[in-house]
């Protein structure tokens, strides 16, 4: 196994994605005890439902779900994960509002991680809960 990441790591592999590089996602924290990862995500007009609504589209949500879980295990085994499978509930509507992801490994298997996600807007409202796999071993 290599090192456990650091915040400033996982930033680091972040920003070197084109695509969360173009989100905007920032390591908020990490805890290595608790198996957790915090992300944050700015508003972009491009991620909203609809034009000038200011409302969040459903897929950026899952790709913040889909990060954050992947960088909670990732972190314990030093590197990106790729994803099996991931499931999201939308419970509420997040308009004009950054997302914080609050993920935290559920399992971590020899062969498959589970993280749960919990997004909360800026006013700490829960506005959807995910879980994904992660294949660990390759």
């Amino acid at each position: 196994m290599t090192e456990p990441l650091s915040a400033a790591n996982i930033q680091e592999i972040l920003d070197a994605s084109p695509f969360i590089h173009f989100a905007g996602m920032q390591v908020m924290s990490c805890d290595l005890e608790k198996g957790e990862v915090i992300l944050r995500c700015p508003m972009r007009a491009e991620f909203a439902r609809m034009a000038g609504t200011g409302q969040w589209h459903g897929g950026p949500i899952a790709a913040v779900i889909d990060t954050a879980g992947d960088f909670a295990l990732g972190m314990l085994v030093g590197r990106a994960l790729p994803t099996i499978n991931f499931r999201v509930d939308y419970l509420r509507p997040a308009i004009d509002t950054a997302l914080i992801a609050v993920a935290r490994v559920r399992r971590q298997g020899r062969s498959v991680g589970i993280a749960d996600v919990d997004v909360f807007d800026e006013q700490d409202r829960l506005v959807a809960i995910g879980r994904g796999s992660y294949a660990m071993g390759t």
